[in-house]
């Protein structure tokens, strides 16, 4: 009898132990912008597959989005970060000091400063009426952040045994005429173009750490600023169900380059 109390002891204990590992080497993915569209739907969808999710967003309290979210999963952890505050970086990087970062996703970013579809915005970025006052704007948002926040949290992709930096860029910022035919958006374009030249100057510095640095094209999707577009366009979960899978297969091999949502090669 006391054998077999032995027996189912280190039974149990060694079910326990194999618990306790799963738990320890849970993955972790950091998501800007997490609040709505793409970014809410990768900070949904890594939650489902058991992820530690850290959600950031820059509204003064917490976004009734991410809160339902938390309650679903409690590997949900959720941050305020304005990606144009260095500050801000700084605290949640010092706050999240040590912590292994296996993916970090900079997904926060700007179209357009006002509505969609509005002629007064869309001719901020037109040339014969820009608007000069949003050129920084756009920059510090989409081109400074991304750079900022890699560089903030280098220590723990290197932390994790598989870092991976995912940007998400746009084909609207490819210089190739065969692919941004339109020529409006100056400012979103122009920051799009900065950001990849960037990240494959960042993939260079970063593959002596082995993290991997890529460039991604979410395709058309139908994100809150896009919503009213009489247009065909992807729902932001089949965009990003896409985009786990080619994140999830990343290698050495790919930092630096320019992918679509399917794993495709966009030309820069």
């Amino acid at each position: 009898m006391l054998r077999h109390t032995k027996r189912l002891s280190a039974a149990f204990i060694g079910f326990l132990f194999m618990g306790l590992t799963a738990v320890c080497s849970a993955e972790t993915v950091l998501v800007t912008g997490s609040n709505s569209g793409i970014g809410f739907a990768f900070a949904e969808q890594y939650a489902s597959m058991g992820w530690k999710v850290i959600a950031t967003h820059r509204r003064t309290e917490a976004p009734e989005t991410l809160t339902a979210l938390a309650q679903k999963y409690e590997t949900v952890q959720i941050e305020r970060m304005d990606v144009t505050s260095n500050s801000e970086i700084d605290g949640l990087a010092q706050k999240l000091k040590g912590t292994p970062i296996d993916v970090l996703i900079n997904n926060a970013g700007m179209m357009v400063v006002g509505k969609l579809g509005d002629p007064k915005v869309a001719a901020a970025q037109a040339f014969g009426t820009l608007d000069y006052e949003q050129f920084d704007t756009f920059m510090h948002t989409n081109v400074m952040g991304p750079i900022k926040i890699a560089e903030a949290f280098a220590g723990n992709l290197r932390a994790s045994k598989d870092g991976k930096v995912v940007n998400i860029s746009s084909t609207a910022g490819s210089i190739s005429p065969a692919v941004s035919p339109f020529r409006e958006g100056y400012w979103y374009k122009a920051s799009k173009v900065a950001l990849n030249m960037l990240m494959k100057n960042l993939a260079y510095d970063l593959k002596k750490d082995n993290i991997v640095v890529i460039m991604l094209h979410p395709g058309g999707v139908r994100t809150t600023k896009l919503k009213d577009i009489k247009i065909p366009l992807m729902e932001p979960s089949e965009s990003v169900g896409a985009m786990v899978k080619v994140i999830d297969n990343l290698t050495m091999a790919d930092s630096g380059n320019f992918i679509d949502y399917n794993g495709k090669p966009q030309p820069f």
